[in-house]
């Protein structure tokens, strides 16, 4: 590869390249949001949904915007919460490796479907 073609790839994997819609999250994130309006959503009010779906589908500069605009800390709670059951078994295992959760709930209703 050509030092030319590599800068290029470099240039392309940094975050400066990220554009965003006017509230801030990332356009490229647009096939994971199919039933929104991605320009409408907002990173606050809807933070759940756009943790979810990027911790899912995002790429790595999408992911590194989603640690900048959530923090880790943020992130690592909403896997402890809500990625049992939002995320994929692989995607979960996977976060839950990142963040170095070993005691977490993941099911809060209980262990199974049977009380026994």
């Amino acid at each position: 590869m050509s030092p030319k073609a590599n800068a290029t790839n470099k240039a392309e994997l940094s975050d400066e390249n990220l554009p965003l819609t006017p509230n801030g999250i990332p356009i490229s994130l647009r096939p994971c949001f199919q039933e929104y309006t991605l320009e409408k959503l907002d990173p606050e009010r809807d933070a759940f949904t756009v943790i979810e779906r990027t911790l899912a589908r995002g790429d790595r500069r999408e992911v590194r915007w989603l640690f900048a605009r959530y923090g880790r800390e943020r992130l690592a709670e909403w896997v402890c919460q809500a990625g049992w059951w939002r995320l994929s078994r692989r995607r979960f295992r996977f976060w839950l490796a990142y963040f170095d959760i070993h005691d977490y709930r993941r099911n809060p209703l209980g262990r199974g479907v049977w009380p026994h």
